[in-house]
């Protein structure tokens, strides 16, 4: 069941039986759960598989795809509880392989740039598609026209080249000529969350961080404000510990190093980031 307007990544909520289903639109009308974005929903299919982000740089009919990753939406380890703007993600996402990649850009990415142009849209822009997949099978969830959060700090911290570069050759229509260069690492990103989120949450928390010089490591802030000469918290989630390793492993390991470096009262994490993709 999904709120029909914009809800923040947040307004989806999964069912299991019918008592779910009922359950989740007295929260939505009657409880107001997702304000004005919840004054219309839309029941969809439950779909079982893994999910993957595909973005892509796209310019009318030209397009450079971005390294893969994979999003975990749940609040909870091993995918429990409320869905959440993301908790963490990682790139590659093994799942999409070289003949997903292909079936991705021929079944997905190509005709919905053509749809574009046929309908008088040309598109400039970042396109990201959240996909579900299984047995080879790819079934669109979402579109976004935008980078996805927290896909996009496991993704750049592995861009060797230029991002501003990318988005000239994009306006400009010279990405049939541009060439995107990555670092031959994985990488992983943990979400670090507020005391309560994603419903009502904590905010003004002073936060302390342990400096690191480690330049395989990342800490983006998100919701944080520089107060009284203190770093507090602002937003639900407040930080994403990102790392590159050899392999995924190693980039979890760094990644969740990385979190232990940073302490605010009522902070939480996911302790299952990356597992999906580590054999």
């Amino acid at each position: 069941v999904k709120a029909d307007g914009l809800a923040a990544g947040k307004g989806v909520i999964i069912c299991s039986c019918k008592k779910d289903a009922e359950d989740a639109l007295i929260s939505i009308f009657k409880d107001n759960a997702f304000g004005s974005a919840g004054s219309r929903v839309v029941i969809e299919e439950f779909l079982e598989g893994e999910e993957a982000s595909f973005i892509a740089v796209v310019s009318k009919d030209k397009i450079v795809p971005l390294a893969t990753s994979q999003d975990h939406k749940a609040v909870g380890d091993g995918d429990v509880g409320l869905n959440t703007g993301g908790m963490g993600a990682y790139s590659p996402a093994p799942i999409v392989n070289a003949e997903i990649h292909q079936k991705i850009l021929n079944e997905v990415m190509f005709p919905t740039m053509e749809g574009l142009i046929r309908e008088g849209y040309p598109y400039l822009g970042f396109l990201y598609a959240g996909l579900m997949i299984k047995n080879n099978n790819i079934k669109v969830l979402e579109f976004n026209c935008r980078f996805g959060d927290p896909e996009t700090q496991p993704i750049l911290i592995r861009l060797k080249s230029s991002l501003v570069e990318l988005c000239l050759s994009a306006i400009n229509e010279k990405l049939d000529s541009y060439s995107i260069d990555w670092i031959d690492k994985h990488s992983c990103g943990v979400v670090i969350a507020s005391n309560g989120y994603p419903e009502s949450y904590d905010t003004n928390k002073e936060v302390k961080i342990k400096l690191n010089e480690d330049g395989d490591l990342k800490l983006f802030h998100a919701g944080t404000k520089y107060k009284n000469n203190k770093i507090v918290t602002s937003g639900g989630r407040v930080f994403c510990a990102t790392a590159l390793g050899n392999d995924l492993k190693e980039a979890q390991k760094k990644a969740y190093n990385l979190v232990d470096d940073v302490n605010f009262e009522g902070s939480f994490f996911r302790k299952d980031i990356g597992f999906k993709g580590i054999k």
